[in-house]
Protein backbone atom coordinates (compact mmCIF):
# COMPACT_ATOMS: atom_id res chain seq x y z
CA UNK A 1 0.00 0.00 0.00
CA UNK A 2 1.23 3.62 -0.30
CA UNK A 3 2.87 5.35 2.20
CA UNK A 4 1.73 8.96 2.91
CA UNK A 5 3.16 12.01 4.27
CA UNK A 6 0.70 13.50 6.28
CA UNK A 7 -2.43 10.86 7.21
CA UNK A 8 -5.61 11.80 9.06
CA UNK A 9 -8.34 9.61 10.71
CA UNK A 10 -11.42 11.42 12.79
CA UNK A 11 -13.86 9.80 15.39
CA UNK A 12 -16.24 10.58 18.18
CA UNK A 13 -13.49 7.70 20.02
CA UNK A 14 -15.86 7.53 23.29
CA UNK A 15 -15.65 4.63 25.60
CA UNK A 16 -12.01 4.00 24.13
CA UNK A 17 -12.02 0.53 22.31
CA UNK A 18 -10.03 -1.61 20.29
CA UNK A 19 -11.70 -0.78 17.33
CA UNK A 20 -10.66 2.44 18.15
CA UNK A 21 -7.07 1.62 18.90
CA UNK A 22 -6.87 -0.52 15.31
CA UNK A 23 -7.84 2.15 13.18
CA UNK A 24 -5.47 4.65 14.32
CA UNK A 25 -2.90 1.65 14.16
CA UNK A 26 -3.43 1.19 11.05
CA UNK A 27 -3.54 4.69 9.69
CA UNK A 28 0.08 5.34 11.54
CA UNK A 29 1.61 1.86 9.12
CA UNK A 30 0.76 3.74 6.39
CA UNK A 31 1.52 7.60 6.96
CA UNK A 32 4.85 9.20 8.40
CA UNK A 33 2.30 11.81 10.83
CA UNK A 34 -0.80 11.04 12.29
CA UNK A 35 -3.90 13.88 12.55
CA UNK A 36 -6.84 12.53 14.63
CA UNK A 37 -9.45 14.66 14.89
CA UNK A 38 -11.30 14.04 17.53
CA UNK A 39 -15.62 14.96 17.13
CA UNK A 40 -16.17 17.89 19.92
CA UNK A 41 -19.17 17.70 22.27
CA UNK A 42 -20.95 20.08 20.12
CA UNK A 43 -20.95 18.03 16.68
CA UNK A 44 -22.06 14.43 18.49
CA UNK A 45 -24.82 16.23 19.62
CA UNK A 46 -25.64 17.75 15.80
CA UNK A 47 -25.23 14.36 13.99
CA UNK A 48 -26.03 11.90 16.74
CA UNK A 49 -28.34 13.13 18.60
CA UNK A 50 -26.46 12.34 21.88
CA UNK A 51 -24.45 13.19 24.53
CA UNK A 52 -20.68 11.36 24.58
CA UNK A 53 -20.08 9.63 27.96
CA UNK A 54 -16.87 10.88 27.61
CA UNK A 55 -16.08 14.81 27.31
CA UNK A 56 -14.39 15.72 24.28
CA UNK A 57 -11.08 17.16 26.47
CA UNK A 58 -10.91 13.98 27.75
CA UNK A 59 -11.38 12.16 24.56
CA UNK A 60 -8.56 14.49 23.24
CA UNK A 61 -6.03 13.62 25.99
CA UNK A 62 -6.50 9.71 25.39
CA UNK A 63 -6.19 9.91 21.73
CA UNK A 64 -3.10 12.44 21.73
CA UNK A 65 -1.39 9.85 24.45
CA UNK A 66 -1.44 7.25 22.39
CA UNK A 67 1.51 6.33 20.60
CA UNK A 68 0.64 6.21 16.59
CA UNK A 69 -0.62 9.12 17.08
CA UNK A 70 1.21 12.61 16.25
CA UNK A 71 -1.25 15.22 16.92
CA UNK A 72 -4.70 15.07 18.19
CA UNK A 73 -7.45 18.22 17.74
CA UNK A 74 -10.44 19.14 18.12
CA UNK A 75 -12.92 19.30 15.27
CA UNK A 76 -16.18 20.62 14.87
CA UNK A 77 -17.26 19.61 11.21
CA UNK A 78 -18.00 16.86 9.43
CA UNK A 79 -17.01 18.18 6.06
CA UNK A 80 -13.65 16.56 5.08
CA UNK A 81 -12.48 19.22 2.61
CA UNK A 82 -12.87 21.81 5.65
CA UNK A 83 -10.54 19.90 7.19
CA UNK A 84 -8.17 18.64 4.93
CA UNK A 85 -7.94 22.32 3.84
CA UNK A 86 -6.82 23.19 7.45
CA UNK A 87 -4.76 20.45 7.96
CA UNK A 88 -2.90 19.35 4.98
CA UNK A 89 -3.49 15.99 4.85
CA UNK A 90 -2.51 13.17 1.93
CA UNK A 91 -5.09 10.64 3.31
CA UNK A 92 -7.40 9.78 5.10
CA UNK A 93 -8.43 6.90 6.90
CA UNK A 94 -11.78 5.37 7.31
CA UNK A 95 -13.40 1.93 8.72
CA UNK A 96 -14.20 -0.59 6.02
CA UNK A 97 -17.59 -0.79 7.14
CA UNK A 98 -18.26 3.08 5.48
CA UNK A 99 -16.92 1.73 1.65
CA UNK A 100 -20.32 1.60 0.72
CA UNK A 101 -21.89 4.66 2.68
CA UNK A 102 -22.82 6.96 -0.18
CA UNK A 103 -21.45 10.11 1.65
CA UNK A 104 -17.99 8.67 2.01
CA UNK A 105 -18.54 7.75 -2.18
CA UNK A 106 -18.95 11.45 -2.60
CA UNK A 107 -15.99 12.54 0.02
CA UNK A 108 -13.96 10.17 -1.83
CA UNK A 109 -14.45 11.65 -5.21
CA UNK A 110 -14.30 15.16 -3.64
CA UNK A 111 -11.06 14.70 -1.88
CA UNK A 112 -9.40 13.18 -5.26
CA UNK A 113 -10.03 16.45 -6.79
CA UNK A 114 -7.94 18.04 -4.30
CA UNK A 115 -5.17 15.40 -4.74
CA UNK A 116 -6.53 13.34 -0.96
CA UNK A 117 -6.95 9.63 -1.37
CA UNK A 118 -9.55 7.87 1.16
CA UNK A 119 -8.45 4.73 2.45
CA UNK A 120 -10.80 2.26 4.00
CA UNK A 121 -8.93 0.21 6.57
CA UNK A 122 -10.29 -3.46 8.10
CA UNK A 123 -12.88 -2.76 10.56
CA UNK A 124 -13.06 -4.27 13.84
CA UNK A 125 -15.74 -6.79 13.86
CA UNK A 126 -17.77 -7.26 17.26
CA UNK A 127 -17.36 -4.07 18.86
CA UNK A 128 -18.67 -0.13 19.14
CA UNK A 129 -18.93 2.18 21.47
CA UNK A 130 -23.17 1.90 20.91
CA UNK A 131 -22.66 -1.74 21.69
CA UNK A 132 -20.99 -0.90 24.33
CA UNK A 133 -22.87 1.75 25.69
CA UNK A 134 -26.34 -0.17 25.14
CA UNK A 135 -24.67 -3.74 27.14
CA UNK A 136 -24.06 -1.04 29.76
CA UNK A 137 -27.41 0.12 29.58
CA UNK A 138 -28.65 -3.51 29.96
CA UNK A 139 -26.77 -4.32 33.08
CA UNK A 140 -27.86 -1.27 35.07
CA UNK A 141 -31.38 -2.11 34.15
CA UNK A 142 -31.00 -6.20 35.61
Amino acid sequence: MKRYKIGYTQGVFDMFHVGHLNIINRAKEHCDFLIVGVNSDRLVQEYKHKTPVINQEDRLRIVENLKAVDRAVIVETLDKLSSQKELQYNAIFIGSDWKDNPRWQQTSRDLAEVGVDVVFLPYTEGVSSTQLRSHEEEKIGE
